[in-house]
C-alpha cells in the first residue's frame, strides 16, 4: 500500500440485496469539474447517485481513462475520478508527488464534496494511492478494487525504470519529435506482429507521452515515478502492512499479458490477502478495463453489491499493530505465505509513504 498494505479476512456474507436504482448519465456530468485545495486547482468527473466510487488513475493518464465506464458505472454510484495532482487538467506545482501526498489529496477532494466513505478503485500508481489511503484512512475506505496495481512487488517494465533515471526529460521530450515518432510507431507495430505484452500496451503507453505537452508536465511525471521507481525496479511495497486491514473487503483485477506490472504480482498479492477475490482477464495487458470493460463494470457492480462495506474499529486496529505483521518477532509465524512473498518483503525498499 505505497508504504503500507493490506490484508483481508473471510468477510461476513453478501448484505441484503439493495435496490438498484438506475439513472441515465447526462453529458454534462461528465465534464470537469474543478475544485481550489490547498491553493491548487484539481480537476474531477462526478456522476450518478448512489454509494461513492472513486476512480484513481495511474502514472502519466488522467480521469479520461475511466471515460467510457463511468456512465455506466453512474447507473448505480456516485463516481468521482479525479485527475491527481501533477496529471491531467490539475495543476502541475513542484510538489511532493508521494503516494502518501496522493492519498492525503483524494482525502481532501473527498471532504470537499462532502463524501464521507467510499469504495476505491486504483489503476497501477492509482491502485497503490487506493492502498495507502486504506492504510492512512481506513474509517473512510469501504471497499478496494485493485487494478494492476503498483506495490505489490519489485518488478516493473525496464522503460519506466529508464525514465527514472537523470537525463529523463531530454528522453520525453524527444519521443515527441516527428522522426522519433515514426521509428518509435513501427517498433510499437512490429511487437505487436510478433504477439509481445509490450505490443499489447505500447500504443496506451504512447498515449501517455503525448499527455505530456511541455516541460511543466515532464517535470510532474519525472518527480512522480521517482517516488516509486528507481533503476532497480519499484521502491516502494504494500506487502508489509498488510495485515492493518483486516476485513476490507478486496478485489484484484490483472490482465495475464500485462508487461507494465507482471501478473505474477496479482498472484503474489492475492496469496499475501487471505480473503481478497482474483480475477483475470485472459489476453488483456496493463489496462483491463480498456480491453474489456463489460466485464470489468460487471465486476465492479457484483462485488460492492454483493460485500459489506468494512467496518472500521479504533480497538481492533490497535490491536493489531501491537501483534505486528505475521512472522515477524511481535506477531505469530504465518506458515501460509509463501517464499516468494517473504523474498518481495525482504527485498523491499526500507523507504516509507507515511
Amino acid at each position: 500500500m505505497g508504504a503500507g498494505g493490506l490484508c483481508v479476512v473471510d468477510f461476513p456474507g453478501p448484505p441484503p440485496a439493495r435496490a438498484v436504482r438506475l439513472r441515465p448519465v447526462g453529458d454534462g456530468e461528465l465534464e470537469l469539474q474543478y475544485r481550489v485545495v490547498h491553493g491548487y486547482r484539481r480537476a474531477f468527473r462526478m456522476a450518478g447517485e448512489g454509494p461513492a466510487l472513486v476512480l484513481i488513475h495511474g502514472i502519466g493518464d488522467s480521469s479520461d481513462t475511466w471515460a467510457r465506464l463511468i456512465p455506466d458505472l453512474a447507473r448505480t454510484h456516485t463516481v468521482i475520478a479525479p485527475d491527481l495532482l501533477g496529471h491531467g487538467a490539475s495543476d502541475k506545482p513542484r510538489a511532493d508527488y508521494s503516494v502518501a501526498a496522493y492519498a492525503n489529496g483524494v482525502r481532501d477532494l473527498l471532504t470537499t464534496l462532502g463524501i464521507e466513505s467510499a469504495t476505491l478503485v486504483g489503476h497501477s500508481l492509482g491502485g497503490g494511492v487506493a492502498m495507502q489511503f486504506a492504510y492512512q484512512f481506513p474509517e473512510r475506505t469501504e471497499r478496494l478494487i485493485l487494478v494492476s496495481a503498483g506495490g505489490v512487488g519489485r518488478e516493473v517494465n525496464p522503460v519506466l525504470r529508464l525514465v527514472s533515471l537523470p537525463g529523463a526529460h531530454l528522453m520525453l521530450s524527444a519521443l515527441r519529435l516527428p522522426g522519433m515518432r515514426l521509428q518509435v510507431g513501427l517498433a510499437v507495430r512490429l511487437m505487436r506482429l510478433l504477439d509481445t505484452d509490450l505490443g499489447q500496451d505500447a500504443p496506451e503507453l504512447l498515449t501517455l507521452v503525448d499527455a505530456l505537452p511541455d516541460e511543466t508536465a515532464r517535470n510532474a511525471f519525472i518527480r512522480t515515478l521517482r517516488a516509486v521507481v528507481d533503476w532497480r525496479g519499484q521502491v516502494v511495497t504494500m506487502l508489509d502492512r498488510c495485515y492493518l486491514t483486516e476485513g476490507m473487503p478486496t478485489m484484484l483485477l490483472w490482465g495475464d499479458r500485462d508487461s507494465v506490472v507482471p501478473v505474477r504480482h496479482a498472484f503474489g498479492a492475492h496469496e499475501a490477502m487471505p480473503g481478497s477475490r482474483l480475477e483475470i482477464f485472459e489476453g488483456a495487458g496493463h489496462f483491463p478495463f480498456h480491453s474489456d470493460p463489460d466485464r470489468f463494470v460487471a465486476l465492479v457492480e457484483e462485488f460492492t453489491s454483493g460485500t459489506a462495506p468494512a467496518a472500521w474499529s479504533r480497538e481492533t486496529w490497535r490491536e493489531l499493530l501491537r501483534a505486528g505483521r505475521p512472522g515477524t518477532a511481535a506477531g505469530q509465524p504465518d506458515t501460509a505465505r509463501s517464499r516468494a512473498v517473504e523474498r518481495d518483503l525482504r527485498e523491499a525498499s526500507e523507504r516509507s509513504a507515511t
